[in-house]
């Protein structure tokens, strides 16, 4: 069965920000990508109403996986109404049973902001329930048993909610992909315009690019990095699986 890579994020232009990279990387490796914002992005706008926002923010998501080289996922949530829920579960949960999924990237447990650290638990469980015959998923798909790996990406600023630094365990060097992340970014124009209003973001790019670097420091090695976290295997993989650095590095960096 082939390598495939399933990227969770909450809104579109979260995954350009912290797992292009990453995706890029394993694409040239030969992995199949596949690419997932649980939110429409409706609020994201000064401009436009939820609905023409929502619209603007698909396309742009479309054309943003399209530049990855991923298979586009629909979102089924709205901005700030990604909430831990049974009906969203058996959603997410559909979704992975379909795509089979080798190695899940998604937010990390804690965060600045609720929908990514909502979007992460969901994907957790989602994934641990790929096996249950008796947990009904939405549309209904069969069940499957092969191990899933789950990583953490890094979070906004490399710090927790409380400002504490977060540092992660293992990175991706993503300088030789760092260019094709930012044109993925770039896809999202709707989402610069309402990141300079609501968060004094005055270049997207330039932001993407100087957390990208930062990164890239705190690994002590290269120029662009992404950072992860592996998630605790219990009920996901044995104990030693580390795909992911397997695939890119041959061992996970300690």
């Amino acid at each position: 069965m082939g390598k495939h890579v399933l990227a969770i994020a909450a809104h579109p232009d979260d995954i350009e920000f912290r797992m292009a990279g990453t995706l890029l990387r394993l694409k040239e490796v030969g992995w199949e990508l596949h690419y997932l914002n649980l939110s429409s992005g409706n609020c994201g706008s000064t401009a436009y109403d939820s609905a023409e926002t929502a619209r603007r923010r698909r396309t742009e998501a479309q054309a943003a996986a399209a530049i990855l080289g991923a298979t586009w996922h629909p979102p089924f949530c709205r901005d700030l109404e990604i909430t831990y829920s049974v009906a969203k579960l058996r959603r997410l949960a559909g979704v992975i049973r379909t795509v089979k999924p080798t190695v899940v990237l998604t937010h990390p447990p804690v965060d600045y902001m609720e929908d990514h650290t909502a979007t992460c638990r969901l994907a957790v469980t989602a994934a641990f329930s790929r096996g249950m015959p008796n947990f009904r998923t939405e549309p209904s798909v069969d069940p499957y048993s092969e191990p899933v790996t789950l990583y953490h990406c890094t979070a906004h600023g490399l710090v927790d909610p409380l400002g504490r630094p977060m540092f992660p365990d293992r990175y991706v060097d993503t300088t030789g992909v760092h260019h094709q992340k930012l044109r993925a970014l770039a896809a999202h124009a709707s989402q610069q315009e309402w990141l300079d209003v609501s968060q004094g973001m005055n270049s997207y790019l330039q932001a993407a690019d100087k957390e990208s670097m930062a990164v890239g420091v705190a690994s002590g090695e290269f120029l662009h990095a992404e950072g992860w976290w592996r998630h605790t295997h219990t009920g996901f993989c044995s104990r030693e699986a580390d795909p992911l650095f397997e695939a890119l590095h041959g061992k996970p960096l300690e």
